[in-house]
């Protein structure tokens, strides 16, 4: 009887045992080592810097005058494709991208779906990385097909090979990594909404993609395989590059992360792709011999081109805000309460700062707004349409028969941003908000338009009128500068 309850007790303790090594398996490390430092690179933190900075400062790739929102880069081993994809991260070396999303393939783990790696850190020999945990935390439960399921990172190194890359062209940056698995369209697609979501307005976060391209035996396949599979990327032809990928006439081996990105930044306004290079191991060895293993490598920059301004909002989404505005002004004028208002557009749940102005026969009648979001947009524009309506101080609260004579303008602001010289700022570009200790004050962009100001006027008065601060204050370091931009528009419109 005795030995069976000892064999009970130690039963029960080895599957505690057991239950907690399952349990630990489903968490992220809080350091997720490297695994093919000493392999696909140096595992030396100089050798490594010189070779990786090397590449990149001997890389000449044509400039991009557009804003590059997308990398498509190898990862194979840094003899064979480093200065291919040194091009890539040439032309985003120092600037300010603040977290970058890394979505490479399952070279080692199948699985259905996609696994997103929520906290901790990245090691490579040049230091850690920092995930971005408050942006996973937008991707991680909301679909049952992208979940974190840590196998698909023990052995990869898709989105590994391009951490020092990336380590050596920016700093002060987080990372968001992603593993795709055997995914279908719709799967890829629901990647890429849930990353825009997650984006909204923000125009620091950088993509990259990371994929080889032609495997093979025959040099001369090669060429004709990768030559079609760059003309659906060119065209950024995300469905056939997928259904070609499927029936096996192209060839990426991260094909479902290029896919996704394709459809993410055409939907954020970025429809641009230019090859900066192409290779494949053949021509790297000079081995050009059918019967020899040939592997093909391309570096790409997706970009929105310039002139053209990535907008914020879309006609619906204005035209719902405007809507929404009105409809708060009039319900609060008519009832005292605040207008009860759902929405499940994802860009109008984002949290983002907006101002509402309203005018009465051409004269300014009210103008309240808060430039930072607290709260999701659609909310913000209709609590500031109600406070243009009835709170600004410079005139009487409006009656209900007034309303119908106001044109009602919002304007959905950008992330602040702090400059620390007025170079920076661009007149009729640039909002501006100066403070200095508890003293500050804002322009909107139109305000340059508005009143043709030079932009010392315009910084000599946004200090003196509206922070109370004197007129050459903005000329002192310990005055601090911050710029925005402004999506405006107005009833007129429609």
């Amino acid at each position: 009887m005795k030995r069976v309850y000892i064999a009970r007790i130690a039963s029960f303790i080895f599957a505690l045992f057991v239950l907690g090594r399952l349990s630990v398996s489903c968490f992220a490390q809080e350091i997720k080592k490297p695994n093919v430092a000493g392999a696909f690179y140096s595992n030396d933190p100089d050798i490594l810097s010189r070779q990786v900075g090397g590449f990149i400062d001997e890389a000449a790739p044509e400039q991009i005058e557009g804003e590059i929102f997308a990398l498509i880069s190898p990862h194979a081993g840094y003899d064979f494709s480093g200065k291919v994809a040194a091009n890539g991260f040439k032309l985003i070396k120092g600037k300010p991208y603040k977290t970058v999303i890394v979505i490479g393939p399952s070279h080692y783990y199948g699985f259905k779906g996609v696994s997103v790696y929520p906290a901790g850190k990245f090691l490579t020999p040049l230091g850690s990385l920092e995930i971005d945990k408050t942006f996973t935390d937008n991707l991680l439960n909301k679909d049952k097909d992208i979940f974190f399921d840590p196998r698909a990172f023990q052995k990869e190194h898709s989105v590994e090979v391009q951490l020092p890359f990336l380590q050596k062209s920016l700093s002060g940056f987080k990372i968001v990594p992603i593993i795709m698995g055997d995914c279908s369209f719709d799967t890829c697609k629901q990647l890429a909404d849930l990353l825009k979501s997650a984006i909204g307005a923000r125009k620091d976060v950088l993509a990259v993609a990371s994929t080889d391209m032609y495997h093979g035996y025959d040099y001369d396949e090669a060429q004709i395989i990768d030559g079609l599979t760059i003309s659906y990327l060119k065209s950024m032809d995300a469905q056939g590059l997928y259904d070609g990928l499927k029936e096996g006439k192209l060839q990426l081996c991260g094909g479902l992360p290029v896919v996704s990105t394709l459809i993410l930044a055409k939907s954020l306004g970025h429809d641009k792709l230019k090859v900066l290079q192409y290779t494949n191991s053949a021509k790297v060895t000079g081995q050009k011999i059918k019967g020899n293993w040939t592997v093909g490598y391309s570096s790409s920059v997706i970009d929105q081109p310039k002139g053209e301004k990535k907008m914020l909002l879309n006609k619906e989404q204005r035209k719902k805000l405007l809507e929404i505005a009105r409809r708060s002004i009039e319900t609060y004028l008519k009832t005292g309460e605040m207008l009860k208002v759902t929405e499940t557009d994802p860009v109008l749940k984002k949290e983002m700062g907006a101002f509402v102005t309203l005018h009465e026969h051409g004269e300014l009648r009210g103008c309240i707004g808060n430039m930072i979001g607290r709260q999701p947009l659609y909310l913000t524009v209709r609590d500031m349409a109600v406070e243009a309506a009835t709170g600004d101080p410079r005139f009487e609260p409006m009656k209900l028969p007034e309303l119908k004579n106001v044109e009602i303008e919002i304007s959905a602001l950008s992330p602040m941003e702090r400059v620390d010289s007025a170079d920076k700022i661009e007149m009729g570009v640039h909002g501006v908000m100066v403070r200095r200790g508890f003293n500050s004050g804002v322009f909107l962009p139109q305000v340059a338009t508005e009143t043709g100001w030079s932009k010392e006027e315009f910084l000599s008065y946004l200090c003196s009128q509206k922070a109370g601060l004197a007129a050459d204050a903005w000329k002192d370091k310990d005055t601090e500068l911050y710029i925005f931009t402004a999506e405006v528009f107005s009833e007129k419109e429609y």
